[in-house]
């Protein structure tokens, strides 16, 4: 056996996530509970994944939280809040998929991503791809997807425009 300071990060951070998960379960489980055997229904969840040193946790809270161990796929639904610090972002979202194996988050249900700074994302479905630390957004049908990023002026202030009075030129 191979100890765990010793694993390739990748199956590090898969491990962490494994190491976490039973101690998640353990304490959503009860006898009265029948949907305990393959979700976490109390009241908000959370999951943390953090492993080895140079790593940083990705939270996500949710109403119920389901954990695939063939796929290493997390689902949260309702009331989903991610907070990654590392990257200074926070999302809301319906719902959203952690895949570990591939690295990518799948927000859907009126996803609202902010990024420190104040830059901001809205969007019907979001993909975020961890490692690129890109956002790939899809709106709601006949609707778009907002963003609005904060752009700072050189000389680092940002500059108020001068009011300008359009001129047309017509034949009167």
């Amino acid at each position: 056996m191979i100890p765990c300071y010793q694993l390739p990060i990748s199956q590090m951070r898969r491990f962490g996530l494994v190491l976490m998960l039973p101690a998640a379960l353990l304490g959503a489980m009860s006898i009265d509970n029948p949907l305990s055997r393959n979700a976490f229904p109390i009241q908000m969840q959370t999951a943390t994944a953090q492993t080895a040193q140079g790593n940083r946790p990705l939270t996500i809270r949710s109403d119920v939280q389901e954990y695939d161990a063939k796929t290493q796929v997390v689902t949260a639904r309702g009331n989903v809040q991610m907070l990654y610090p590392a990257r200074q972002l926070q999302a809301t979202a319906a719902q959203a998929q952690y895949f570990s194996k591939e690295r990518r988050i799948d927000f859907s249900g009126n996803v609202y991503i902010l990024q420190q700074g104040g830059n901001s994302m809205r969007a019907e479905k979001v993909t975020y791809l961890i490692d690129e630390g890109r956002f790939v957004a899809l709106p709601q049908s006949s609707r778009q997807v907002e963003s609005i990023y904060m752009v700072e002026e050189e000389g680092g202030q940002a500059a108020t425009p001068a009011p300008q009075t359009p001129s047309f030129k017509g034949s009167n």
